[in-house]
């Protein structure tokens, strides 16, 4: 009697292939989900789903303690950026002082190795000495009182008063929330938005599309580089590299600067500067802007594309924009002209002595200007950087917008920007 054999027809064939692909395919893709969240330390966020406007003190932290610099940039790149500066030899020079002042002379003194050696020996102990003390740096950086003694006109008596609530609110919000850790190792990203001028002793955090441009112009003056701020272009502003950064000091200037210069930040509403970065690099020809993040947006968000839209990423769509910006899984990263201030300028790390806004762009600035000791006949430029026929961005500009949005987008952005909302006072947008 021969034993029974099961047969499978061609169908049961089919079916059986069938199934064991979709369950392969199933596991790729939740494998790679969950390795993507090992990677990030981010779990899936769903997309386009609203969250609470109001939310408590401990999601207020935790929002907070979010703003982790080193999701920001790769920790090999990190690593890189802080040996190179911190082994180069204008920092040993620096450091080799401090060191002996530790005991570092003794230690050399016990080497009996080579002037290589020692040389090697100098600069670690240096190196070390400067950790070390940069490690017991208190965080976040001291409010320091601001130095009105040049300012002698009773006509920013105002303008001073508006200035101490803000620096208040924005103390009295950090106290309550910002209760965050700071890791060194993160430093250099910290400060990587901030414009040193020396000579007059000023950090300037750049906020895109709130008057980054002419402030920058500002400090080129104030740094000897030009005249008269109207008469540099915007290419020798924002590719001209003339002005220096807070990261390409040593740890020692870094800690320094903090501690002893007057810090300021300009801010704007969030609304406004998104709409406002958003008609800048999508509603005019560009370069950049377009091809790489142009192209990726439509193809993404904007099903059934046409060839041309997605070969040089023209035409972008406010609402695929606000998709894109709303979406954990972009398709091309976060740009630092939409990008949040909590996370471009750590107001409750860096503790800013002046906090301007664009509403109030030439008052503040002029005052600052006065404050710092500034020439007299240095004014801070009303003159709008690009697109000078354009209308400026207002609110009446950013009610036609949202207009082409949902009124659960609308919260979503606002949700996005909730720190910068909290953080510098801004009324609630109407959504």
């Amino acid at each position: 009697m021969q034993p029974f054999e099961m047969v499978m027809n061609p169908k049961q064939v089919f079916f059986s292939v069938l199934i064991f692909g979709v369950a392969g395919l199933l596991l790729f893709m939740y494998l790679q989900v969950w390795i993507e969240e090992q990677h990030t330390g981010w779990g899936p966020m769903k997309y386009l789903q609203p969250v609470p406007r109001i939310m408590s003190t401990e999601k207020i932290q935790e929002h907070i303690t979010n703003q982790n610099p080193k999701f920001h940039m790769p920790e090999d790149v990190r690593e890189k950026k802080e040996n190179l500066l911190l082994n180069s030899e204008r920092s040993t020079r620096v450091l080799t002082k401090t060191s002996y002042s530790q005991g570092g002379d003794q230690a050399l003194s016990k080497s009996t190795g080579s002037p290589t050696e020692k040389w090697r020996i100098e600069k670690h102990q240096g190196a070390k000495t400067v950790f070390n003390k940069f490690s017991n740096m208190h965080w976040p950086v001291d409010i320091h009182p601001l130095n009105k003694s040049l300012v002698k006109d009773n006509k920013w008596k105002k303008t001073d008063e508006i200035q101490e609530k803000r620096r208040s609110f924005l103390q009295e919000f950090c106290k309550k929330y910002g209760g965050v850790s700071h890791h060194q190792s993160h430093l250099f990203h910290t400060v990587s938005r901030i414009y040193v001028e020396d000579k007059h002793k000023i950090l300037y955090c750049e906020v895109p599309k709130a008057g980054c441009s002419n402030w920058k112009r500002i400090l080129m003056v104030l740094n000897g580089l030009a005249s008269s701020a109207y008469n540099i272009s915007h290419d020798a502003v924002h590719y001209g590299k003339h002005l220096k950064k807070l990261d390409s000091f040593d740890l020692k200037g870094i800690y320094t600067r903090l501690n002893t210069y007057t810090k300021a930040v300009f801010v704007r509403d969030p609304m406004e500067r998104l709409v406002s970065a958003f008609r800048d690099k999508f509603k005019h020809p560009n370069s950049y802007y377009h091809p790489v993040f142009g192209k990726a947006i439509i193809k993404k968000y904007r099903p059934n594309a046409c060839e041309e839209a997605l070969i040089n990423g023209s035409g972008v769509r406010f609402k695929e924009f606000i998709h894109y910006l709303l979406d954990s899984h972009r398709p091309v990263g976060m740009d630092i002209h939409w990008e949040k201030v909590s996370k471009l300028c750590y107001p409750c790390l860096i503790n800013y002595d002046f906090v301007g806004k664009f509403e109030t762009l030439e008052e503040d600035a002029n005052y600052f200007l006065q404050m710092i000791g500034a020439p007299k006949e240095l004014k801070f430029p009303n003159f709008k950087d690009r697109h000078s026929s354009d209308e400026r961005t207002n609110a009446q500009v950013v009610r036609q917008y949202l207009k082409d949005l949902t009124r659960t987008e609308r919260q979503l952005i606002y949700d996005f920007y909730y720190l910068d909302y909290l953080m510098f006072n801004y009324t609630t947008p109407f959504l």
